[in-house]
């Protein structure tokens, strides 16, 4: 009988790459990890990793099971969504992770909501960038979380999650009202206000400026889109800004839309679209699309 908990740790190790990686993620040490691998293995009957230098890889017959897990932890997933249906009531954690306009915008009402529906079920939010709520889905410290793709930064998931489309919108270049800029060729040269590296949004910028024939020069990082818009509005630089952003735009800032798009998806982990809690917060979120 193969442990479910240990086919977890394959599918993880094929997720990320390294055994450290995995030990990071469960806060378990790169030891115990190994030791789980093994007890797979031999449980398995096959040999599921094989060493590369300093690293390991997955075998012909691990890459197999790990298809076969990735099946395996959605049925279990689906198992849970059924026993929640069945009972009385909506009760239990929902852990939600959201990028700060979205929880502003669409899911303060939405809490509101869910809380006058559902007094038992305890809502959890946490604010996250789009680019953590995969791993966080899949180490299971969320429950449904907020994904964000733009046409110039497409986001591939990977297996274990599933998602439904909520918003799609506009992306605007924020710069101040007097200017004469009339779209991004006109502000190579500019100080630009970028988000934190690593993040969505500054991958976005890098990329629609790269298309535009150059790299923006930073002047100012941040992350907060509020501030951003003030600060392009007391003339500190130009910004990429999405359409959800610009419900509180100051006066002094001018919107330029640009040709490209970007996405918002409710994400949670295969199987789980049934369970009852996240219907429910899907169904709380206003139809935007």
């Amino acid at each position: 009988m193969l442990d479910v908990r240990r086919l977890r740790l394959l599918c993880d190790l094929a997720r990320l790459g390294t055994i450290a990686a995995v030990a990071t993620a469960h806060t378990y040490t790169p030891s115990a990890v190994s030791q789980q691998l093994s007890a797979l293995e031999r449980e398995a009957g096959l040999p599921l990793l094989e060493r590369t230098g300093r690293r390991v890889a997955l075998t012909a017959a691990g890459r197999l099971l790990v298809q076969h897990a990735e099946t395996v932890l959605a049925a279990l997933e689906q198992t849970g969504a059924a026993l929640a249906a069945a009972r009385a009531g909506l009760s239990g954690e929902l852990r939600i992770g959201a990028f700060p306009s979205a929880i502003r915008t669409l899911l303060t009402p939405a809490l509101i909501t869910l809380a006058d529906r559902h007094a038992a079920l305890d809502l959890q939010l946490t604010e996250l960038d789009p680019a953590e709520v995969p791993a966080a889905l899949r180490d299971r410290r969320l429950d449904v979380g907020l994904l964000q793709d733009y046409d110039v930064v497409p986001l591939e998931t990977g297996p274990g999650l599933e998602s439904v489309p909520l918003l799609d919108e506009t992306v605007h270049l924020a710069v101040a009202a007097e200017s004469g800029v009339s779209g991004l060729s006109d502000v190579s040269g500019a100080g630009w206000i970028l988000a934190s590296p690593g993040t969505l949004c500054h991958t976005a910028t890098l990329r629609l400026c790269e298309t535009a024939g150059f790299t923006p020069r930073a002047r100012h990082r941040v992350d907060d889109f509020d501030t951003v818009l003030a600060l392009v509005a007391a003339g500190q630089g130009v910004a990429l800004v999405p359409q959800l952003a610009t419900d509180r735009l100051p006066p002094g800032v001018r919107l330029l839309p640009l040709p490209t798009r970007r996405r918002t998806r409710v994400a949670f982990r295969s199987g789980a679209a049934g369970h009852p809690a996240v219907r429910a917060f899907v169904d709380a979120l206003p139809p935007l699309i």
